[in-house]
C-alpha cells in the first residue's frame, strides 16, 4: 500500500511547502500555511500511466445546441445577478461577511424557488433545523415547502441528494462540510476543496443546482483555496456596510451570465427587499449642494447606477497627511493627487484627504476618476457643484480626459432621475439624453480652468 504524503498548502495562493512555517515565502501572507493529506498514486502506487482509461466523447466545435433552460426565481435583483435564471447542473458559490445576510438572503431565494415549482433543499452546517425554522417565520416563510437538514457529514448530505433528486440543493456553509475520507479538520485547505469537488461534481452529474455559502477572510476573499472559485460556475459576494440598510449582490464570475452584474436589495424588519432603482435609493438622502459632493453616473454591469462621491480636505495636524478612502481604490486615489499636481499645479501637501462612497456602495471602474477630482477640488476650493449635476470619466497620467463607456447608458439615466447638466471627456455616444446640457473637455487643465476658475 502506498504511502500518503504530508505537504502544507498555503491558503491564499495555494503554493505547497513541505514543513509548515508562520509565513509563505511565496505570497507573504502570514498564518495561512496549513497542513495538506496528499494523495496515494494509487492501488499498489502505481501511476495512472500504467492503467490505460476509457476514451471521452469529442464533440465538433461547430455543434449547435440549445442553451440551458432557466428557473427564476421571482426575484428581479437575483434573476439579474444570476444571468436571467437559474440553470440547472450548476454550482453556485456566494460568499459574504459575516452577519451580511446571506442565510437570509438564501433562505428566501430558496422559499421563492420552491413556491414556483422547484423541489429545493436547504442544509445547514451552521444551525440547527429548529433555528432555521426560527429565521424562516420572522421572515414570514414558514409555509414555503422547502425541506430542511442539519449535517456536516457529505458523504450523508450526497446519499440524501441522491435519494431525493432536488432540482435546488443549498449548502450553509463549504467550511463546515467535511469528508471521511481526508485526514484534516473541517475548514482547512484539504476539506473545503475536496468538499466542492465532491459537491460540483454530483451537480453536473445529477443535474441538480447547487449553492455553496462561502466564509470570508478578513480581507474579503473568500476562505479556503482560491481552486474552489475556479471550480464553480459563478461566483457571488454579498456586499454593504452594516450601518447601511444596502445590500449589494455582486457576480464576479458567471459562465452562464455577465461577470460584474449587482443587485441591490434593502434589508429591512421582514428580511431583504429587492430595489428596482437604486440610483434613486442612493441619492434619496442627498441634500443641498456641499462642497465635497459630486454625483457620478457610474456603469455596474449591464446597469448604469447613480452614487455620490464625498471628499474632505483639511489641513493636516500631523507630518505625514492622511489618505482615507471608503469604497474606492486608495492607490487610484494617489494618483489623481499625483496628476492635480503634476499637470494642474494645484497641490495637495499638509492637507488631509478623506473620500468616500455614499450608501456603502464600491466602486471600481476607473470611469470614476473625473467625478473624484471634482469631489477633491471642491472640498478644497469650499466651492459646491450644482445639485443637477453629473460627472463621470477616466484621468490618464498626462492629464487627458478618456471617454467612457456606455455614455449613453449613463446619461439617460442621469436624465431620467432629473439631472441637467453633465460633464464629461470628448468621444463617446451622446444620443438619447437629449434633456442634457453636456460639458465636455479633452483634458483636466481645461476642466479645472471652466468648473473652478483655477489651473
Amino acid at each position: 500500500m502506498a504511502k500518503s504524503t504530508t505537504t502544507y498548502t498555503c491558503a491564499a495562493c495555494a503554493a505547497s511547502f513541505s514543513k509548515w512555517s508562520g509565513r509563505c515565502d511565496s505570497c507573504g501572507e502570514w498564518n495561512t500555511i496549513t497542513e495538506d493529506t496528499g494523495l496515494s498514486a494509487g492501488p499498489g502506487g502505481k501511476s495512472l500511466g500504467a492503467k490505460r482509461g476509457t476514451g471521452v466523447i469529442l464533440t465538433e466545435l461547430a455543434a449547435e445546441e440549445t442553451p440551458p433552460p432557466r428557473t427564476q426565481s421571482r426575484v428581479a435583483e437575483l434573476d439579474r445577478v444570476l444571468g436571467g435564471g437559474l440553470v440547472p447542473a450548476s454550482a453556485i458559490l456566494v460568499g459574504g461577511d459575516p452577519g451580511i445576510g446571506k442565510s437570509t438572503l438564501l433562505l428566501q431565494a430558496a422559499a421563492r424557488f420552491a413556491r414556483n415549482g422547484l423541489k429545493t433543499i436547504y442544509v445547514s452546517g451552521e444551525e440547527a433545523s429548529a433555528q432555521v425554522r426560527m429565521r424562516a417565520q420572522r421572515l414570514g416563510l414558514a409555509d414555503a415547502p422547502v425541506q430542511l437538514a442539519a449535517d456536516t457529514n457529505l458523504r450523508n448530505i450526497l446519499t440524501t441528494l441522491e435519494a431525493e433528486a432536488p432540482g435546488l440543493a443549498i449548502i450553509d456553509s463549504i467550511q463546515t462540510m467535511w469528508l471521511d475520507t481526508v485526514d484534516s479538520a473541517p475548514g482547512s485547505v484539504s476539506q473545503v476543496r475536496a468538499a466542492a469537488h465532491e459537491l460540483t461534481t454530483f451537480a453536473k452529474r445529477k443535474g441538480i443546482s447547487i449553492v455553496l455559502v462561502g466564509h470570508v477572510t478578513k480581507e474579503g476573499q473568500i476562505a479556503g483555496p482560491r481552486v474552489v472559485e475556479h471550480m464553480v460556475d459563478t461566483v457571488l459576494y454579498f456586499e454593504g456596510e452594516r450601518g447601511h440598510q444596502f445590500r449589494i449582490l455582486r457576480a464576479v464570475k458567471n459562465r452562464f451570465g455577465p461577470a460584474d452584474e449587482i443587485g441591490v436589495f434593502e434589508m429591512t424588519g421582514k428580511g431583504l427587499a429587492e430595489v428596482t432603482n437604486p440610483s434613486a435609493l442612493f441619492l434619496s438622502e442627498r441634500g443641498k449642494p456641499s462642497p465635497g459632493s459630486v454625483v457620478f453616473a457610474g456603469i455596474e454591469g449591464t446597469r448604469p447606477v447613480l452614487c455620490e462621491m464625498q471628499a474632505l480636505v483639511a489641513p493636516s495636524p500631523h507630518s505625514q497627511a492622511r489618505r482615507t478612502v471608503v469604497g474606492w481604490d486608495g492607490g487610484r486615489l494617489a494618483m489623481i493627487l499625483a496628476v492635480l499636481e503634476a499637470r494642474c499645479g494645484i497641490p495637495f501637501a499638509g492637507l488631509d484627504v478623506y473620500l468616500n462612497v455614499a450608501g456603502g456602495m464600491k466602486i471600481s471602474e476607473p470611469a470614476a476618476d473625473l467625478a473624484v477630482a471634482a469631489a477633491l477640488l471642491s472640498a478644497r476650493e469650499d466651492s459646491a457643484l450644482p445639485a443637477d449635476t453629473v460627472v463621470f470619466g477616466e484621468i490618464s497620467l498626462s492629464g487627458a480626459l478618456r471617454p467612457a463607456p456606455q455614455t449613453e447608458n449613463r446619461l439617460k439615466e442621469a436624465e431620467k432621475l432629473g439631472f441637467t447638466t453633465a460633464i464629461a471627456p470628448k468621444g463617446g455616444k451622446a444620443q438619447g439624453a437629449s434633456g442634457l446640457t453636456l460639458k465636455r473637455f479633452s483634458d483636466l487643465t481645461g476642466f479645472v480652468g471652466d468648473v473652478f476658475g483655477a489651473g
